[in-house]
């Protein structure tokens, strides 16, 4: 059975390493980035209903008191 020839290894998985990098490479620059990202605006958000403007509380069913 004859023997696999490992020699050419090396250079096949450095090259292939090389050949990775520059598609990732191309692939970014290809992309657009904002080169000065500005916070966003927020519009004051008016409420009708009085109820909503109000804290409500909500009680967990685990602190009521136990009734047996």
């Amino acid at each position: 059975m004859p023997q696999l020839d490992t020699s050419t290894w090396f250079w096949t998985i450095i090259f292939m390493l090389i050949t990775l990098f520059i598609l990732f490479q191309l692939k970014m620059s290809s992309h657009l980035f904002f080169h000065n990202p500005e916070a966003k605006k927020l519009k004051r958000i008016s409420h009708d209903n009085p109820w909503e403007t109000k804290w409500t509380k909500i009680y967990s069913p685990l602190l009521l008191p136990q009734y047996f």
